[in-house]
């Protein structure tokens, strides 16, 4: 805009000369000068306007040079006030949380409805108290069966109560009573977590449900997906195994593990278990127990018998699918003179038992809180799959295998309730074949 200034005062400069020879000299010099004051004055203005767009220019490069440290002070300043807004909500979390879960159950026997019966099956209450961001306390309490008292068939007990503290890097550590990593229920048996009013025979009768030991365990987990477990603990109490009752036909284990009551510690156990989740949606695992049973107890028959159990699992959850298998064994050796004592009872100690299931449910309808889910799943299982060698005529014969099918629903309501219906069918004693109606919650 300075230029065209210049260039019209210069034009106007020459479009005047032949007005100045007629008006005389002096109004000649007058206009000259005049024009000479306008022409400084112009140059002045284009100096100080470049002068200026040079300031504008040098100030726009050093804003330009420190945006970079502007915004890596904002990005500090941002990291700062999520890390206190993190610690507030952290230091204003309660450091006692309480939990639970429960479940009431309906079982009618279809080829003998007046054995028909309802049974407050367990209530189980948590309390986990954090001492501080790594370290903390988890406890569980259940009592079943409603009542507990002395003529009651009622049970009180005490399910975990275990410090753990983290060191860093997925690594944990915990001491105490917990429920050993074996199987997919074991260490996740709320009625919310599986399908069916009851669980699965395999997980109860080769798997005791919910198995727990005293002792020291250590965990970890990976970025490949790889998550792990061992420990050193309790084990079984062979000393208590009745051969003329029933409890180890039903559950082997079940019959003679010590739950952290005036435990048998002459011989520890060890465990460990490996769960890879690197696919999503996708579980596949493993685990292993073992120890020995007989503690070196004065007078006992099968002082060096050894407790094996082992597992595969696996479970898929691709899309409305839920897709679950699992194979368990358990083994008792060094049993051949314990079970000669035996001769005559009708349940001997197995030298192994075995099952195996497979599972599918699917996510049929889902409306708001409801979520309906009708699932089928085949089992087979024998908690006397073999014995030990014994003379002639003396031993007791293998049992058969059970095979039970079942087909049902889980609705759940919500979160935290779950309404649950099916029929089981059984393959060799049919006279057990039933319908079950259930309601479980856990929180």
């Amino acid at each position: 805009m300075n230029k065209k200034l210049i260039a019209t005062a210069l034009a106007a400069a020459f479009l005047s000369a032949p007005l100045a020879a007629s008006a005389g000299e002096a109004e000649l010099l007058q206009r000259i000068e005049k024009m000479a004051a306008e022409l400084e004055q112009l140059k002045s203005e284009l100096k100080a306007s470049v002068k200026k767009t040079a300031a504008v220019e040098q100030r726009q490069q050093e804003m330009a040079a420190a945006a970079p440290a502007v915004a890596a002070a904002a990005a500090a300043s941002a990291v700062q006030s999520a890390g206190a807004a993190a610690a507030q909500a952290s230091a204003s979390a309660p450091r006692t949380v309480l939990t639970g879960y429960g479940e009431i159950n309906y079982n009618r026997p279809s080829k003998n409805a007046s054995a028909a019966q309802t049974d407050v099956r367990r209530v189980v209450f948590g309390i986990t108290h954090r001492f501080d961001e790594k370290t903390k306390l988890v406890s569980e309490f259940e009592w079943e069966h409603a009542v507990v008292s002395a003529d009651d068939a009622g049970e009180s007990a005490i399910e975990q109560v275990y410090v753990e503290r983290e060191f860093g890097n997925g690594l944990r550590g915990k001491a105490g009573l917990f429920l050993i990593p074996s199987g997919l229920i074991n260490t996740s048996h709320e009625p919310t977590a599986f399908y069916g009013v009851e669980r699965n025979f395999v997980e109860t009768a080769i798997i005791p449900s919910t198995w727990r030991e005293a002792g020291l365990g250590l965990s970890g987990d990976t970025a490949a997906g790889l998550s792990w477990d061992a420990g050193i603990t309790t084990g079984f109490d062979l000393t208590k195994w009745d051969a003329a009752g029933t409890d180890g036909r039903e559950s082997p284990l079940g019959s003679i593990h010590q739950e952290g009551q005036l435990a048998k510690s002459r011989h520890m156990s060890v465990h460990g278990a490996l769960n890879w989740r690197g696919v999503p949606g996708l579980l596949v695992g493993g685990s292993v127990f073992t120890g020995k049973a007989g503690h070196k107890t004065e007078g006992f028959a099968a002082q060096d018998a050894r407790v094996t159990v082992v597992d595969l699992h696996t479970r898929y959850t691709p899309g409305h699918w839920d897709l679950s298998a699992l194979y368990a064994r358990g083994q008792i050796s060094n049993t051949e003179e314990l079970n000669a004592t035996f001769v005559g009872n009708p349940n001997p100690v197995p030298r192994s038992f075995a099952g195996w299931y497979a599972q599918a449910a699917y996510q049929l309808l889902k409306a708001g809180d409801y979520t309906l889910s009708p699932f089928v799943r085949y089992e087979q299982f024998n908690t006397a799959k073999s014995y030990a060698a014994a003379p002639q005529g003396l031993g007791v014969a293998p049992a058969a295998d059970e095979k039970v099918a079942t087909v049902g629903a889980n609705l759940r309501v919500g979160e935290g309730v779950v309404l649950k219906a099916d029929y089981q069918k059984f393959r060799e004693d049919k006279t057990r074949d039933r319908l079950n109606l259930g309601v479980g919650f856990s929180y």
